[in-house]
């Protein structure tokens, strides 16, 4: 199990359930883990503690209702870019207080940024000043109408 018999670092079975229980609820008690699991609370312990070690489990965060309420309109803007331009263009984004996330892609588009807005102005305005940065050849930018995490995965 866990992967120590085989040397290899690849999550099992198990791991995968509890990383979806803490994808649910990340404030779960591990009494309750272990229970949902049907391990051993010193189990789930150990087995989150190593997750964590290894960098499987980055942190835990929470989105609480004024997350969302400050920035209830929300984008995904694909971006292609000069490439000698890409650094300049990541660090412009991110001074923009709408711009929640800018991550490298590759394929047809260069950047993806994430985008919260109080009002759909507040995005259209956001919009146009990613266009007008030196360096951004074209863009298209999706609104998120709504937003659903999946179930437990096994």
């Amino acid at each position: 199990m866990w992967g120590e018999a085989s040397g290899t670092d690849r999550l099992d079975e198990t791991d995968g359930r509890l990383i979806a229980a803490l994808r649910r609820d990340g404030r779960a008690a591990v009494s309750d883990l272990a229970a949902q699991l049907g391990l051993s609370r010193a189990t789930v312990r150990a087995r989150i503690e190593r997750l964590t070690a290894r960098g499987e489990i980055a942190g835990f965060t929470v989105l609480t209702r004024s997350d969302i309420a400050s920035a209830p309109v929300r984008g995904m803007m694909l971006l292609t870019v000069d490439g000698r331009a890409t650094e300049r263009v990541i660090a412009r984004l991110l001074g923009l207080p709408p711009v929640q996330a800018v991550h490298t892609t590759n394929g047809q588009w260069d950047l993806i940024a994430e985008i919260g807005a109080r009002s759909l102005s507040e995005l259209d305005e956001t919009i146009a000043q990613i266009r007008r940065l030196e360096g951004v050849n074209r863009t298209e930018t999706n609104l998120q109408l709504s937003s659903r995490r999946p179930a437990a995965r096994f």
